[in-house]
């Protein structure tokens, strides 16, 4: 696969999917997520959070963080809501609780972050990400889930 392609988006596993960001030009990348099937790729992305997060390392963890994606092409963003409580790990598609945390980027970014092609700590620091709230969590974030290392 060369190209940043929707239909098998779903079908693949989560290395294949790091390994296709990694190899898709990020203006490429760009242009998917500011077209028709933005809201799909989101949702296959964050569908997949339940089943990658690490429920032997949350401990006793609980938290609400919610994730802005930046760069739709109306220069809106997008919301999702991920819930970890009780050892597990829930997303809904509206944010509707108050959030411990608060993390925003833009498209391109969070696909290299949730593809392990990213350092959140580096897009931190050069204010590409931006986190509001419990910092100590957004530190902790890639711990919590078993994201591919690319």
């Amino acid at each position: 696969m060369t190209e940043f392609d929707l239909a098998n988006l779903s079908s693949i596993d989560p290395q294949q999917f790091a390994q296709l960001v990694k190899t898709t030009p990020a203006d490429q990348l760009q242009a998917v997520m500011q077209g028709d099937d933005r809201e799909k790729i989101l949702d296959a992305i964050f569908a997949r959070f339940p089943t990658l997060f690490r429920a032997d390392r949350a401990g006793n963890t609980s938290a609400v963080i919610h994730w802005s994606i930046g760069d739709r092409a109306d220069g809106g963003s997008d919301t999702y809501e991920v819930v970890i409580e009780n050892g597990a790990c829930t997303v809904s598609e509206s944010a509707e609780r108050e959030p411990k945390l608060s993390l925003s980027l833009g498209a391109v970014d969070f696909l290299n972050v949730v593809s392990g092609n990213g350092n959140p700590v580096m897009l931190f620091m050069t204010g590409k990400l931006k986190a509001k709230g419990d910092l100590g969590l957004a530190a902790n974030i890639q711990n919590l889930f078993d994201l591919p290392k690319a």
